[in-house]
């Protein structure tokens, strides 16, 4: 799973193939510090698959469906590209404060960080474990979220307790309107 925080700005370092397939290299020092051969990491918010890591540089291998989808095709050494690494187990991005039950459904609070928070507002959207729900109160550190009958029984989130580490989306719309505030922003992918 990707946040669509970019947390580097790469820069291609090389490109190699027979245009069937293309080998990207890619400088970046904070990116190849995380990664290692085998995982996932986000270059211009297309997901590829490290093939080596070594000394700042990973490289990935893109292959004919993706070259056809994207602008990987298009990217030449000295490109820069947005550049995030997947979200690992045991990286929450939020964690369940409370759960109080309310009429047949229940109150979630989940704590996240700033930088997540600022893409949340009241009646406004976020995704937690992949399930999509409006935002009831926003406060400094936390969110809360209110689960009707329906999605409690049909989704994971029934079992919510405190302590709970839960993944989170934030709503799209907010970080357009962040753009369109200020368009020297890197948005993220």
């Amino acid at each position: 799973m990707f946040t669509g925080i970019v947390r580097e700005r790469g820069r291609i370092a090389a490109v190699e193939g027979d245009g069937v397939t293309r080998r990207l290299d890619v400088d970046a020092p904070a990116t190849a510090a995380q990664l290692a051969v085998g995982d996932s990491v986000s270059i211009g918010g297309c997901c590829l698959t490290a093939t080596a890591v070594s000394n700042g540089r990973f490289s990935v291998t893109a292959v004919p469906e993706s070259l056809s989808r994207t602008t990987l095709a298009s990217l030449a050494p000295g490109d820069e590209v947005n550049l995030e690494t997947a979200t690992r187990a045991g990286e929450p991005l939020g964690t369940v404060v409370s759960v109080e039950p309310e009429e047949e459904g229940a109150r979630v609070r989940i704590e996240t960080a700033p930088e997540l928070l600022r893409y949340c507002v009241e009646k406004g959207s976020v995704a937690v474990d992949g399930v999509s729900l409006t935002i009831t109160a926003l406060r400094d550190g936390d969110f809360e979220v209110a689960l009707v009958p329906h999605t409690l029984e049909q989704t994971t989130l029934g079992g919510l307790e405190p302590g709970v580490e839960v993944n989170l989306e934030v709503d799209i719309l907010a970080k357009y309107v962040e753009k369109l505030l200020d368009p020297d922003t890197i948005s993220p992918v």
